[in-house]
């Protein structure tokens, strides 16, 4: 009867063990991003949250660009399950569907909307079913999408000479991307998508004379100061831009329904916690590049500004006369975006009012004193 005892007893923590190890759960996702960047930080930060919320029993395995499928791959990879998800951003997708764009909120200044008010059109303004519709119906992908990835407001771009006015970049060769690339070409300048890893070793072969990629710390740490020294912001080609994470459909659908929601919410965590240290980290960034490395940080041009909300609208109008989903969105971000825009414009002081009482910048301060005198 031991014997049996001590067989029942030694069979059950097998069981148990053997129920635990199946209890894990491991997804293999790839970035479009190098493992150098912040934004793959962004992945890597979820990674260590959802392992560290589920108790290590539920992990995923980050990859960076390239190890599995090429940067701009890992859709259909994802779609395929040649990987269980990706960390991306939708303005890599234009090609399938234009709309793909409005998934990152979208070129234009997003009708005056900044990251926390895009933010709320995708979780209380219907973008993020929005989304999974383009993917999931439009596009016949089978893939989860979840919003993650809060990159900007990013930066006009660099150049290899000074910018003074529109006519200054016509006829440029810049590395630019998704639907704001159209936008360039239609004001004059040449563009070339690639990778963020392809666009340093391209500006020092003199295949392209400016970028974009986004500024601060991600532009410090590619090496952009090693190759150009006249930096402009801000832009409004991504003034509110969003990053995704996205999970292939089946391997959603086996997820238990607490996996599926730790998912979201870690993702929205994410997105919060790390904007709020990737400010900082611009911040101290766009220090270094000034006083170690001698980049002129310069304003953009405004004419160059309101030429680009022009050239977009005009662009969106067209492509929504053809495209009824991508009308569908706008309209859906334009009516968010002309409730919580005014109220806010009206609620919240100007972020220059307080900023230049206490941080005056140069100029100001200069015709400040100026009056003094």
């Amino acid at each position: 009867m031991r014997h049996f005892v001590r067989s029942a007893v030694a069979l059950a923590a097998v069981a148990a063990f053997s129920a635990g190890a199946q209890a894990q759960t491991t997804l293999k996702m790839q970035a479009t991003w190098p493992a150098s960047l912040t934004l793959y930080e962004n992945f890597l930060y979820f990674a260590d949250r959802i392992n560290k919320v589920s108790g290590g029993t539920f992990k995923i395995e980050t990859m960076p660009a390239g190890q599995v499928v090429p940067a701009f791959e890992v859709l259909d990879a994802t779609h395929k399950k040649v990987l269980d998800g990706s960390h991306a951003w939708s303005g890599y997708w234009v090609g399938k569907n234009k709309t793909a764009i409005l998934c990152t909120g979208g070129p234009g200044g997003t009708f005056g909307m900044d990251m926390i008010d895009a933010l709320g059109w995708m979780h209380h303004g219907g973008g993020i079913e929005l989304c999974n519709e383009l993917f999931q119906k439009e596009l016949k992908l089978n893939v989860q999408w979840i919003p993650i990835l809060p990159s900007g407001p990013q930066a006009f771009g660099w150049f290899k000479r000074p910018i003074k006015n529109l006519a200054d970049f016509k006829g440029m060769k810049c590395r630019q991307t998704g639907m704001a690339a159209e936008i360039w070409q239609r004001m004059g300048m040449q563009t070339v998508n690639m990778p963020g890893g392809e666009i340093i070793p391209s500006a020092q072969r003199g295949v392209i004379d400016c970028a974009e990629w986004v500024g601060g710390v991600e532009d410090l740490r590619l090496g952009f100061h090693n190759v150009w020294k006249y930096h402009y912001t801000p832009g409004m080609h991504e003034n509110v831009t969003i990053g995704e994470v996205l999970v292939n459909g089946d391997v959603w659908k086996a997820l238990k329904p607490e996996q599926q929601e730790m998912m979201k919410s870690i993702a929205s965590e994410t997105f919060v916690i790390w904007w709020a240290k990737w400010q900082r980290q611009n911040a101290d960034a766009i220090k270094e590049l000034q006083e170690k490395h001698g980049v002129r940080i310069l304003r953009t041009p405004p004419d160059i500004l309101i030429e680009f909300l022009k050239t977009w609208d005009l662009v969106a109008k067209e492509e929504g006369a053809k495209n009824p989903f991508f009308k569908k969105v706008h309209d859906s971000q334009r009516a968010y975006a002309s409730l919580v825009v005014p109220a806010k414009r009206f609620m919240f002081p100007p972020y220059s009012f307080a900023a230049n009482y206490y941080f005056p910048e140069k100029a100001a301060a200069a015709q400040a004193e100026a009056k003094k005198k």
